[in-house]
């Protein structure tokens, strides 16, 4: 591929995500991406086969999937919390687009859920293991496998919340170094046996 081609190519990306993460997939047309991207609409079919396979192609440029895929299984419980938290912060912070495409697709319950999962799917397990083993050694302590999942997934990949409350808050200044400070303590904390 020519470097022009991955230039045209990268600029539809980048637009689709953009455009998506502002104002949805089905709000947002093919004839959109393309005049954000400055590019002929032929070429989403060309490049992609179409708006939703050029969906499915953002996770595949933008998705840390091989840095996930390298977490080491046999970590400790208590270390393998930590670094995913810090891994799902920095991928939230750095591409604060597709983790809103994310959170919108799942609160919508798209039919593009399945392909999501499977790319978030390893993490989950990951956390649903060290949770169970953390458990186990005495590391965290709750009654509910359900319920602690629930809180620390939907903490770590679903931030937004209610939206309306944040503006009251104002301005959130702090830097990512903080946010993961903050949320791994708070997620510990919570998960900390009781003394």
């Amino acid at each position: 591929m020519k470097a022009a081609d991955i230039d045209v190519k990268m600029r539809i990306l980048l637009a689709a995500k953009k455009l998506f993460a502002a104002q949805g997939f089905d709000r947002t047309s093919v004839r959109q991406i393309c005049e954000e991207a400055g590019a002929n609409v032929a070429l989403i079919s060309y490049y992609f086969g179409g708006k939703d396979n050029l969906f499915f192609a953002l996770f595949e440029a933008f998705f840390p999937s091989r840095g996930i895929a390298s977490i080491a299984q046999d970590m400790e419980p208590l270390e393998g919390m930590k670094l995913v938290i810090r891994e799902l912060l920095t991928f939230r912070y750095r591409d604060a687009e597709l983790s809103y495409i994310i959170q919108c697709e799942f609160a919508l319950l798209t039919p593009r859920i399945e392909m999501i999962q499977e790319r978030v799917l390893p993490l989950w397990q990951l956390i649903h293991k060290w949770l169970l083993e953390g458990r186990e050694q005495g590391v965290f302590e709750f009654n509910s496998i359900h319920t602690a999942f629930t809180a620390v997934s939907s903490t770590l990949l679903f931030p937004k919340g209610n939206t309306r409350m944040l503006v009251l808050m104002g301005e959130d200044t702090t830097t990512l170094e903080e946010r993961i400070a903050d949320t791994t303590a708070f997620i510990l904390k919570a998960l900390k046996p009781s003394e």
